[in-house]
């Protein structure tokens, strides 16, 4: 189905303003072995994010570099040429605009940039972001929600099933290294939430959750679907509920956070 303005499941398309902030890191917390969860001050005036797989961009500077705003362009933000910073999208976890916080979560591997900045982060440390750019907002008006991902989706993920309401069916299923890394959720939805350990099988080179989701019997009715993980990984879970499943292809979206093999790999989600 084509999404139309009659159609009372079509996502709801927002546009937010584009702007850079300079906060602060005010504590550090491993939730789990694995994933560090960042809370920042600073100015979050007119900062917005409904949507649960809402991202902003966190800007990664160069050694030496201090994080600092510049003017954003035409072209995007003006960086002074050897100080242009890498970048990553992060979902944000929790934020509060009258506060002035946000916290996101990292998932501590590999040496990228990103991975690194976290693993070594102290409080009073400075972390420039931009965004979101705009909110795809998903109507309340389906039967059942599923949710697939590995760790790098557990921020989006977790922040859904806390963000439904108390008559939402939601079936999750997420991967995670071993049984450490599992993460509980205050939520009044009508959860179902199967954990997948890999227990030693490598990231990103396996078909566990495809595997799961084949085996489960799942809900009847009108489901959206979020699938957000390896990239590979995300499609082919989305190929088997749409060819097998009789999903709805527009109520599938399947995003790619990184790629197997591919260092700091993200598509857009």
């Amino acid at each position: 189905m084509s999404e139309t303005a009659t159609d009372p499941r079509a996502p709801i398309r927002m546009r937010h303003e584009t702007r850079m902030r300079l906060l602060e890191v005010t504590a550090v917390e491993d939730i789990t072995p694995l994933m560090r969860r960042i809370s920042l001050r600073g100015d979050m005036e007119g900062f917005a994010s409904p949507a649960y797989a809402d991202h902003i961009k966190a800007f990664f500077f160069p050694k030496g570099v201090e994080p600092k705003i510049v003017p954003i362009g035409p072209r995007g933000a003006e960086f002074a040429p050897g100080e242009r910073p890498e970048m990553r999208d992060y979902t944000p976890r929790y934020f509060n605009v009258e506060a002035g916080t946000i916290v996101l979560d990292f998932v501590l591997h590999g040496d990228g940039p990103s991975s690194s900045w976290a693993a070594q982060v102290t409080t009073g440390d400075k972390l420039v972001i931009g965004g979101p750019r705009g909110s795809s907002v998903i109507p309340n008006t389906f039967d059942w929600y599923l949710l697939v991902g590995d760790e790098t989706a557990l921020p989006a993920m977790g922040r859904a099933i806390e963000q439904y309401p108390a008559d939402s069916k939601v079936v999750a299923v997420i991967e995670v290294a071993d049984a450490a890394e599992e993460q509980g959720f205050d939520t009044k939805a009508d959860l179902a939430l199967t954990y997948i350990n890999r227990n030693g099988a490598p990231a990103g080179n396996n078909t566990l959750l495809l595997e799961a989701i084949k085996a489960m019997q799942l809900p009847e009715g009108v489901a959206y679907a979020y699938i957000a993980g390896e990239s590979r990984m995300s499609k082919a879970v989305r190929e088997h509920l749409t060819s097998e499943r009789g999903f709805d292809p527009e109520y599938v979206k399947a995003a790619g956070y990184w790629l197997l093999g591919v260092a700091d790999a993200q598509e857009p989600h």
